[in-house]
């Protein structure tokens, strides 16, 4: 009598599609208003916010698995480093809600961030690499049901893609930042608490063993794990050249220590596996495929990844998001891609299948090819689109919508194509590894992506922040303002006191402020700001304010902006004091920075920004599909 294949999937695959859901609303939810958080709120210059905080975060976020991956694997089971990296994660989410509930204590609040973001790092690494590994235990081997498992659990991944800007980036631009955080920590709660409570129940084997209870190395045989060990030449290689790469990014290249950290193991981790003794030439071959497509990678994801940075800034700045009286939130662009994924990935696996019927299928380096030109087309249409756009003009959402619709099909053409790939042609023994090297090129990319973020053009920039006791600060009926026992947290600029008394801002046409400190009339402990459309300092608040700013105003009993800005004597730069309630901050902003470069290449506006990443990704798109012929044959009838 024959056995009859099981059909539909076990329930425990419903159970890690809806731990990973919920996970995936915490992560893309408290990513959808970070940069904006950290901007507006934390005061982060632009270019820090980008590179230092979000590129980092983003990029160590990727890095963490490899780590969690092994101690999973050598010690703890799939199932405690879900739940430590879950507690983790919630923890962060938690403290990103308590950084954001304090108005008048920006050092506090900066401490909460970095502790915050760590956990989320330290949490992600646990979690990540251990949750997606459970979904193939779930299924004997060469089980048919598991390519449709993958699908229905990535459809959980981009439901909770889609879902959370909607609701955390609602609550974080409309009600306040923390709310939005608050929600991303309730969400990875109800993530870990169902785990937790129902794995035992649904998480087992075919044969009814529990599965992701015990480390992963009981189950290796002998020969792999003969086979698996680095020998001292490859520890040689990845601790003393790591180090060395590390120096040499850290001293001569400039790069922050996250990034040389990086970009260091980057090159080190695949050098070590490579020079492997064990490998065949054919296994070293397909290796090599790997190294090459994940390279490749980098330039993709640094490109796709300003989803999260420098599109955002061109969201909530220069696009008109005004729709039938009502304003959408600059986050919710974050939910486009998850959507059109929905929706085009069944259209994207037809076609593979169709081509491949009629044996004209492409190659897995020549579809990563593809996704990189589709890229590149994504940059250039909304570079043609902001050409000739004056600053502070606000564009049709059209731009955006049409950049995220063609790099959702970049996308299908590459990730699902490279992650497959990986799987066939990584040797057994090197699997989990080679998997954490894809990762790696991921955390490299998004480190990337956040040094390119940081390029984004500004009118004017932020060059130095100060702190002033408010009980220093003296507003007379006279309207003259004293700085005499003006008390600054640490050594002050010597023009911080060459103030320019009465006409110090020229009046626009079109401004209705006054013209000078002396006709705004200043009453005792008052302030008003003096910002006119002739010198007007980007971020201080925007115009106008969104409801999130006004209760944070109303909490204060202010009506408006408490904020004073003055021209200083120099005539290139412009002081903003930010008052609060027992400390405020001063900022000095250039009215006329220079222009940012990228390999001698001047950024003077949105479209010299944008073509960057058309000339990046479309060389790198030609350079892959000259070299996809050779790779093929490297694949040794892979495909």
């Amino acid at each position: 009598m024959s056995e009859q294949a099981p059909k539909g999937h076990p329930k425990g695959l419903y159970l890690l599609f809806f731990t990973e859901m919920w996970e995936r609303f915490s992560y893309y939810g408290m990513r959808a208003i970070l940069i904006l958080f950290l901007t507006k709120q934390l005061l982060f210059d632009k270019a820090f916010a980008a590179d230092g905080i979000y590129g980092s975060f983003t990029g160590l976020v990727y890095l963490t698995p490899i780590i969690g991956g092994y101690i999973a694997d050598r010690y703890w089971g799939n199932r405690k480093s879900i739940f430590v990296g879950g507690i983790l994660m919630a923890m962060g989410q938690f403290l990103l809600f308590f950084s954001g509930s304090i108005d008048d204590n920006l050092a506090t609040a900066k401490l909460l961030l970095y502790i915050g973001l760590g956990l989320l790092i330290l949490g992600n690494g646990f979690f990540k690499p251990n949750i997606s590994t459970m979904v193939g235990q779930l299924y004997p081997a060469n089980d048919a049901r598991l390519d449709g498992a993958y699908t229905i659990f990535y459809m959980g991944i981009n439901l909770g893609a889609f879902i959370s800007p909607l609701i955390c980036g609602y609550l974080g631009e409309n009600v306040d930042f923390k709310w939005g955080f608050f929600a991303a920590g309730c969400g990875m709660l109800v993530s870990t608490i169902s785990f937790e409570f129902l794995k035992s129940k649904f998480l087992v084997s075919p044969t009814g063993e529990q599965i992701g209870k015990k480390p992963n190395k009981s189950a290796e045989t002998a020969e792999s794990k003969e086979a698996a060990k680095f020998s001292s030449t490859q520890y040689g290689i990845l601790l003393g050249g790591g180090a060395a790469l590390f120096l040499i990014f850290f001293k001569l290249v400039g790069f922050d220590m996250f990034g040389s950290l990086i970009f260091s193991l980057a090159i080190a981790i695949p050098a070590s596996i490579i020079t492997d003794s064990s490998l065949s030439m054919e296994e070293r071959s397909r290796i090599w495929v790997i190294f090459i497509s994940a390279f490749f990678v980098i330039f993709f994801w640094s490109a796709f990844e300003q989803a999260g940075a420098s599109l955002t800034f061109f969201a909530d700045e220069q696009t008109n998001r005004s729709m039938f009286g009502w304003t959408m939130p600059a986050s919710w662009f974050n939910s486009f891609n998850a959507i059109f994924i929905v929706i085009f990935a069944p259209i994207f696996s037809f076609l593979w299948l169709k081509l491949n019927k009629m044996k004209a299928e492409p190659s897995a380096p020549r579809k990563q090819a593809w996704g990189l030109l589709l890229l590149a087309l994504g940059y250039l249409w909304i570079a043609v689109g902001v050409k000739g756009v004056a600053p502070g003009v606000k564009v049709s959402m059209i731009l955006l919508t049409g950049l995220y619709l063609i790099h959702t099909w970049g996308e299908l053409c590459l990730s699902p194509i490279g992650l497959s790939m990986v799987n066939k042609l990584a040797p057994v023994r090197f699997a989990s590894l080679l998997m954490g090297v894809w990762f790696l090129a991921n955390a490299t990319a998004n480190k990337f992506a956040g040094i390119l973020g940081g390029l984004y053009p500004d009118e004017q920039t932020k060059e130095m922040v100060y702190t002033v006791a408010n009980s220093n600060i003296h507003l007379d009926p006279n309207s003259a303002i004293s700085w005499e026992n003006l008390t600054i947290s640490r050594n002050a600029p010597q023009q911080m006191n060459n103030w320019v008394p009465g006409d110090t801002v020229r009046k626009s046409d079109k401004s209705e402020k006054a013209d000078s400190l002396t006709g705004l009339n200043i009453a005792a402990g008052a302030a008003y700001a003096v910002i006119t459309d002739s010198y007007k300092v980007k971020r201080t608040y925007p115009d106008p304010l969104k409801p999130v700013e006004l209760k944070k105003l109303a909490k204060h009993g202010e009506n408006e902006p408490k904020f004073i800005g003055f021209l200083m004597a120099d005539k290139k730069h412009f002081g903003v004091l930010r008052q609060g309630k027992t400390t405020s901050n001063f900022e000095i902003w250039d009215l006329n920075p220079k222009y940012k470069k990228f390999v001698g290449y001047e950024i003077t506006g949105l479209y010299d920004f944008f073509m960057i990443f058309v000339f990046m990704a479309g060389f790198a798109s030609l350079i892959l599909f000259g070299l996809s012929g050779i790779m093929k044959k490297m694949m040794k009838g892979v495909r």
